[in-house]
């Protein structure tokens, strides 16, 4: 839509704002932004580009900070700089101002005299808005309070900003328009920040321990015909090109194993997967995964994998291993506990299940949990229903629960002593799935039985059963060697390491009801 801006008498563009706001607010807000673009049209006459197309500058902000930050009082260097940064507070009148200015690496003071500068540059320095953008040039001294500063000679206006800033000490009291409107979040959120640095660290960390054992990062396809990887709904669109339905990836798993087959000895990939299901503070459809494969290996050192990579990113993240998880501290240093899935049932739950129990057997302990159960559920789907809604939530401290049943670990090799389970793990901490991983199957004909059973459930009407991977079982009728592989939930894991309750505050872009 647009309004007439009375200033300029050009039709201006105002987008819409959401219809539940006060009118008060919105009509202020709608005032202001006229009131800017009017502004935008007046410096376009005198010949100012509002919107330049770049600014070389010579340092970031926290580099003069380095550099710089021991001056004494009233110091002045001399040395001339370039700095560019967004206007997040304006101090001061007549012939001296103080504006603080932010990058992406901090904040610094820019000490704008009338007398250094000159009328014209003070003059346009006071028509600039707090979150504009400008590139400033001075020279690096201190106040006299000892504040370091650049001492304003030139300045140029790099973007205007025509919304107002939400205010920097309340914020954005709205926590969905927070997740709506990442971008003016982060301009007066401290906490915002703070969990996306340390989101970065967390996977640069993991990056890092990675490529240090000697893994390659690969990237592997999101679009594919075959429903597989895991166990979950997946989403479908259509390729136009072929004219055929294709799934957005539930898991990076079978392209990865694919190249274990091929030589590639230690693989791993940092990727968005998307799973068709709900909203919650723990789940989003599309979230991230880092999963790694290692030849020669099995579950067992994919756990001391683990603790090495859940233990090194909190550390960097942190500088300790501990993190404080609703009021209770949680030290994520290894070792962590080992304990199978049948142990804890029956330690929290006073009964002992397995899947050779039949089915029959554990519906009627399903009955008596008063959990509810689907006909087509075999004995192994039961027992890990119980495990799930009885069970895990229990599980605080970091716990590795291995040995799960075959049935609900279709690409996972059985225990050679218990061909009913299976060698996997899943790390839990405060109830929380943060690592799947398991000894792989690699023998062709057992995996095409696994995949023909999952098959046969999805057409019983599982939507979260897979298809049969042809090409797969091909693969391993080339020989894959005995493999460990991994899959690490990253969203999950930074909500652990930034202390925070909800999936939506480590996403910069949730998914949100429209």
């Amino acid at each position: 839509m647009t309004d007439a801006d009375p200033g300029s008498g050009a039709d201006v563009p105002v987008a819409a704002e959401p219809e539940d706001q006060e009118l008060e607010t919105e009509a202020d807000q709608r005032a202001e932004l006229r009131d800017r673009y009017a502004k935008v049209e007046r410096l376009r006459d005198q010949g100012i580009d509002p919107y330049p197309r770049r600014f070389d500058r010579t340092h970031t902000l926290v580099e003069i900070r380095d550099r710089w930050g021991d001056l004494e009082p009233g110091a002045e260097t001399g040395t001339p700089v370039r700095v560019a940064g967004r206007v997040m507070l304006v101090r001061g009148h007549g012939r001296l101002v103080f504006a603080t200015v932010r990058d992406a690496s901090g904040e610094i003071q820019l000490f704008v005299s009338e007398s250094v500068c000159g009328r014209d540059v003070m003059a346009r320095f006071k028509a600039v808005d707090v979150g504009d953008w400008v590139g400033a040039t001075g020279n690096v001294m201190t106040t006299k309070r000892g504040e370091l500063s650049v001492e304003l000679r030139d300045f140029e206006l790099l973007a205007k900003a025509l919304r107002p800033m939400p205010d920097k000490m309340k914020g954005i009291a709205d926590v969905e328009t927070r997740y709506r409107q990442r971008y003016a979040d982060l301009m007066v959120n401290e906490e915002a920040r703070r969990i996306f640095g340390i989101r970065h660290t967390v996977v640069d960390a993991l990056r890092s321990l990675m490529k240090e054992r000697g893994f390659v990062e690969v990237e592997t396809p999101v679009l594919g015909t075959i429903q597989g990887g895991a166990t979950a709904r997946p989403f479908i669109t259509h390729y136009n090109a072929l004219d055929i339905d294709v799934y957005l990836r539930i898991a990076l798993e079978l392209h990865l194993k694919r190249l274990v087959v091929g030589g590639m000895e230690r693989v791993f990939e940092v990727g968005r997967v998307f799973r068709n299901e709900g909203l919650d503070s723990r789940h989003n459809p599309e979230f991230t995964m880092l999963e790694a494969y290692e030849a020669f290996t099995d579950y067992i050192g994919m756990m001391e994998l683990t603790e090495e990579l859940i233990g090194g990113a909190t550390r960097a993240a942190r500088g300790t291993t501990k993190v404080n998880v609703r009021g209770r501290e949680v030290d994520l240093a290894p070792p962590y506990a080992r304990v199978s899935m049948q142990e804890l049932i029956s330690e929290q739950l006073g009964i002992d299940v397995h899947p050779s129990m039949g089915t029959e057997r554990l519906r009627l302990i399903l009955d008596d949990l008063g959990l509810s159960w689907m006909h087509e559920w075999g004995p192994g789907k039961l027992m890990n229903e119980i495990y799930d809604r009885k069970v895990q939530s229990d599980l605080f401290e970091p716990t590795f629960v291995v040995d799960h049943p075959r049935e609900v670990s279709p690409l996972a090799k059985a225990k050679p002593d218990d061909p009913e389970m299976v060698e996997r793990f899943e790390l839990i901490v405060d109830g929380r799935e943060l690592v799947n991983a398991y000894s792989e199957l690699n023998d062709p004909a057992e995996q095409l039985a696994c995949f023909e059973a999952e098959a046969r459930a999805k057409a019983a009407g599982d939507p979260e059963a897979g298809d049969v991977d042809y090409d797969y079982v091909r693969a391993l009728e080339y020989g894959m060697p005995p493999t460990g592989g991994l899959g690490i939930g990253i969203d999950r894991l930074v909500m652990l390491v930034a202390e925070v309750e909800t999936i939506r505050e480590v996403i910069l872009f949730p998914t949100l009801r429209p």
